[in-house]
């Protein structure tokens, strides 16, 4: 017989020496590692988290198109200049005799030319600026061959309508891009609450399953006793024994999920995952809240969510919209300036250029005539999407009140449900201990025993899962309600409200 039972020792001992090296190894680690509380969590997070990052670069970036669009009610002022070279020259021709205009000589009776023409150089680089070129077929070349120009402008809007309508609308931008900050923001805190609430209800249950893998060593030792004295089954052995090695994965698995759980965390967070942290407190810090919070009418409405107020920004904007395509039909005035000096030569002797300045200042004027139907389409599908925004608001608000309902409803059953608990952790406590003492001297079997373990499991989990619940639910009611837990100096205040 011992036979067959020293395999199964070996086992548990095996077990037993793996959750004693575990524990062990979590008590080391512990001392090295960094324990924050909820309210470091969330202050870590907002310095790290990227979402959160972005959105306030978006606000910068804004900003900076904001004051792009007032720089345009400024004057625009423009250096230019230019550099030409002639590949080839205009020719013009004129219905007259050239010789005579340029001294060619008289013309003999019969037609022919009195005088002899210089061909001179053929080199159009090396002609002589003040000698107009006849080349073959009568015409004369103009122009030259560099042509330079430098000059200085500037155009400033008078009255234009939708310049200063665009103003305000991108003043909306900016409004829009921190209501979409804070929004990230809401959703970041979100994250890490229910995060940081995940990695509680993680080490509560691997707490959980660590007592019963130690009540099941501790029936198995009092077992083996029994049966080496005669006074237990082989089968309540056998039960007892395989009770230990069915304790040992939930162990395991208990463990990995914490370190999921702290894993999501730290992502969340924004910080790197080999960093070495753990969390504070426990589920039962946040019971006492349970029957504290109260949520009237007043306290329910949606003047914070950001959802509804960045949909009620894009309906301003969109009304604006509407005004700018109106203003599309109004003329628009401007003011221009310009100087400039022009040079046009053949050579690239710079000292001798003859710089010829132009300059001018006036009022350009344009008043819309008609564009095809373009400006009166434009406005109608502005009011279309105005329309459609008016919809999506309506169908928003429905949903999210909707959502309210739902969060505040499963906050009010997981309040009954943790009072229930508790209660079942009591009963199932008292039946444990009985079942235990029944056992010790053989009123009971370990089937029993066994029974009444897995009820007191089932019991305290409950208690953890009833509060995690609701606190998960609680915190998406508070992202809804808006609830950004920031004050003016920029830290974490959980209870404001």
């Amino acid at each position: 017989m011992m036979n067959r039972i020293f395999p199964g020792l070996l086992l548990v001992a095996a077990s037993v020496m793996m959750s004693l090296n575990a524990v062990a190894q979590e008590a080391d680690s512990s001392q090295t590692k960094t324990v924050i509380t909820l309210d470091e969590a969330l202050k870590i997070a907002l310095s790290e988290n990227a979402s959160v990052q972005v959105a306030d670069k978006e606000i910068e970036r804004s900003g900076y198109a904001k004051k792009g669009t007032y720089a345009s009610l400024f004057p625009q002022i423009d250096l230019t200049g230019s550099f030409q070279r002639t590949i080839k020259k205009q020719v013009m021709y004129m219905d007259m005799d050239m010789s005579s205009i340029m001294g060619g000589g008289s013309s003999d009776g019969d037609g022919s030319t009195g005088g002899t023409t210089d061909s001179g150089s053929t080199d159009s680089g090396s002609t002589d600026s003040s000698t107009p070129s006849f080349p073959t077929g009568g015409g004369i070349e103009v122009g030259r061959w560099n042509t330079w120009n430098a000059g200085i402008s500037a155009n400033m809007p008078l009255i234009n309508a939708q310049l200063w309508k665009s103003l305000k609308i991108s003043g909306q931008n900016v409004e829009l891009a921190v209501e979409k900050a804070r929004s990230s923001r809401l959703d970041m805190v979100t994250q890490v609450k229910q995060s940081f609430y995940a990695v509680l209800l993680a080490k509560e249950a691997l707490d959980v399953y660590k007592s019963v893998y130690d009540n099941a060593v501790e029936n198995f030792e009092q077992t083996k006793m029994r049966y080496n004295a005669q006074k237990a089954s082989e089968l309540d052995f056998t039960r007892a024994k395989s009770t230990v090695a069915n304790a040992v994965p939930n162990v395991y698995n208990a463990e990995s999920s914490v370190i999921l759980a702290l894993w999501q965390l730290k992502a969340v967070m924004g910080v790197d995952l080999d960093q070495d942290i753990d969390v504070a407190g426990e589920l039962a810090d946040y019971s006492d809240a349970m029957m504290t919070d109260s949520y009237g009418s007043e306290s329910l409405k949606l003047d914070y969510n950001t959802t509804m107020r960045q949909l009620a920004i894009q309906a301003e904007q969109l009304a604006e919209t509407v005004r700018l395509q109106k203003y599309a039909y109004i003329p628009t005035l401007g003011l221009g300036f310009s100087f400039s000096m022009n040079a046009m030569t053949n050579d690239f002797k710079f000292s001798d250029y003859k710089w010829t300045p132009y300059s001018y200042v006036g009022l350009s004027l344009n008043i819309p005539i008609f564009s095809g139907g373009k400006r009166y389409n434009d406005v109608r599908q502005a009011k279309v999407q105005a329309s459609e925004l008016a919809i999506q608001i309506n169908d928003t608000e429905r949903q999210l009140k909707i959502a309210i309902r739902q969060y505040l409803n499963t906050m009010e059953t997981k309040m009954k449900s943790y009072a229930a608990a508790q209660e079942a952790v009591e009963t199932a406590q008292k039946a444990y201990d009985i079942a235990t003492q029944s056992y010790n001297v053989g009123r009971s079997t370990i089937t029993e025993l066994n029974d009444a373990q897995l009820a007191l499991t089932q019991a305290k989990l409950g208690v953890s899962q009833s509060v995690y619940e609701y606190v998960v639910a609680k915190s998406n009611l508070e992202k809804i309600l808006g609830h950004d837990f920031i004050d003016e100096d920029g830290n974490v205040d959980l209870d404001n409200r």
